[in-house]
């Protein structure tokens, strides 16, 4: 079996990969959403979805930060306020970014930003595991950038 990895990319100018996610970006400190900027989305990719993802969360399924659906082929930056964006639920059960908020003591998190370029459009917002459910068979291609974080 291939895996679906080639030229895709993801990464974020707010912070460089198996770096400290900045704190203005945390839960506690002010919930920014993080820029998120993407190269090399392959031909035949009808949108992008990011999802962000912490698997280091004590939690049986990790803690999903943040899912975004609608994304179009051709853009080069995550704008949730461009024209078909949609948020799905997150784990807190909101649509929007949730910040990174470990336990404190719990040690060092890894948060997953994870871009997926699809051959087919999401219908409606579902969330992390009804994404990966559904739509397996429609990633052309994924990446990720991958931040630190703990309290």
């Amino acid at each position: 079996m291939s895996l679906p990895i080639d030229k895709l990319a993801v990464r974020s100018p707010d912070f460089d990969t198996l770096t400290r996610i900045p704190e203005e970006f945390s839960a506690d400190g002010g919930n920014r959403v993080p820029r998120v900027v993407f190269d090399g989305v392959p031909e035949g990719t009808v949108e992008l979805a990011v999802i962000v993802h912490d698997p280091d969360a004590p939690l049986a399924q990790g803690f999903t930060h943040w899912v975004v659906y609608g994304i179009a082929a051709d853009a080069t930056e995550l704008d949730v306020d461009a024209d078909g964006i949609r948020q799905g639920p997150n784990t807190a059960g909101v649509t929007s970014y949730y910040g990174p908020q470990p336990p404190a003591g719990h040690g060092e998190h890894h948060y997953y930003f994870w871009v997926f370029a699809l051959s087919r459009p999401v219908e409606g917002t579902p969330s992390r595991e009804e994404f990966l459910d559904e739509y397996a068979d429609a990633i052309i291609e994924q990446a990720r950038t991958v931040g630190l974080f703990s309290r």
